[in-house]
């Protein structure tokens, strides 16, 4: 055998015999960074009133959606915190 092919299949044992060594690794366990976290996650979320609750299901009763909807229940809550 020549050195080139010795070399060769040396290479290649070590090819074969290392990456079974890597693929039996585990995975590292550490927590996501807090800026990678979902937006609720991050803040706790508020109790839903009544008011802000009857107000969403006028807008779902309505079909709105995005700014419409954010304007509407906006306009909604307000007429429902102001007295009579």
């Amino acid at each position: 055998m020549t050195l080139s092919s010795r070399i060769i299949a040396i290479a290649a044992a070590s090819l074969l015999l290392g990456g079974t060594a890597f693929a039996q690794m585990a995975a590292p366990t550490t927590p996501a960074p807090a800026s990678k976290m979902a937006p609720s996650a991050k803040k706790a979320e508020k109790p839903r009133t009544a008011a802000s609750l009857e107000c969403s299901k006028e807008a779902d009763a309505k079909g709105l959606h995005g700014k419409e909807r954010k304007k509407f229940r906006s306009e909604c809550k307000a007429k429902a915190a102001k007295p009579n």
